[in-house]
């Protein structure tokens, strides 16, 4: 082989910052050292892997097929160094997680996590589902933990556990003393609701089937914590996950509302890409979120 791990583990910087001096700093080298494992690389093979545009390095049709083997080998090299050391897995590991998770889920996952694998470097990363999902396809997320449906060729999404979305609203308002909402008042209620593209918003709309179009979406807010307080003030109904009203049921400073006859269960998933590696590090991640999911956090 004519290559070297530290060059490919140069051209997977390279790639991830569009910028070698940015890699190089990611990897603790010298910019002339990781311009010349680049450089080598593609002279080695008379090959170019990236577009110079400017500044920037894009990757180019080679390097875009280069990037997913690349990075299994990387992978695979340090599963290799972890067995050879006779330790449990080690490195880091880069997950993504959408709002409701990463904010109310995702930290006793982590700290279940680094109880079981101190060495283990977590970083974590909290957007909207559609946001973590493009991170997955890019390699710069190593896993996503979604609240929403996705589907892409490049990308395997496997269920994870069941939530419910609550519709609520302050105790103010009118609609406080129902036991049951009609299609009716959902039409002459306004909304107050999370973003397009979030996990959240899907599962409201398909369970709004047939009168989504009919309903009055005040406001969006891409923060739960926003719908909360917004809802607070009597600004309008709000529909989020159970998990981040407990406390705000619980307290009596907002109030759930029933709406028998629309379906607002739901499904999270992982999210990962099917050419990555799936390392030790990544399986124990995913055992630790099957063995910590919301029913016992």
């Amino acid at each position: 082989m004519k290559f070297t791990l530290r060059q490919l583990q140069v051209f997977l910087a390279t790639a991830h910052y569009q910028n070698i001096s940015r890699a190089a700093d990611s990897l603790s080298m010298s910019q002339s050292a990781a311009s010349g494992a680049l450089r080598d690389l593609e002279q080695r093979y008379d090959a170019q892997l990236f577009d110079r545009v400017g500044k920037r390095l894009r990757l180019n049709m080679l390097g875009q097929s280069l990037r997913p083997l690349a990075e299994a080998l990387i992978s695979g090299a340090e599963d290799v160094d972890v067995v050879l050391r006779q330790q449990m897995p080690a490195g880091r590991l880069r997950v993504g997680a959408t709002l409701t998770i990463g904010n109310y889920i995702a930290i006793p996952i982590i700290a279940n996590f680094k109880r079981d694998y101190p060495e283990v470097s977590v970083r974590l990363h909290v957007a909207n589902t559609a946001h973590i999902a493009k991170q997955v396809l890019d390699f710069e997320l190593d896993v996503g933990l979604i609240e929403g449906e996705y589907s892409h060729s490049d990308l395997q999404v496997q269920p994870w556990c069941h939530d419910e979305l609550m519709i609520f609203c302050s105790p103010e308002h009118p609609y406080a003393t129902k036991k049951n909402l009609t299609d009716e008042d959902l039409i002459k209620a306004q909304w107050i609701l999370r973003e397009h593209g979030s996990g959240t918003r899907q599962t409201f709309d398909r369970a709004m089937h047939g009168l989504i179009n009919e309903l009055d979406v005040h406001l969006e807010f891409e923060h739960t914590e926003a719908i909360k307080r917004a809802v607070e003030a009597g600004l309008g109904l709000g529909c989020l996950s159970v998990i981040p009203l407990a406390d705000a049921f619980k307290r009596g400073s907002l109030v759930p509302l029933k709406v028998k006859h629309r379906d607002m269960s739901r499904q999270f998933y992982f999210v990962t890409h099917n050419k990555k590696f799936p390392s030790r590090g990544l399986q124990s991640w995913l055992d630790c979120c099957r063995a910590t999911h919301p029913e016992t956090t």
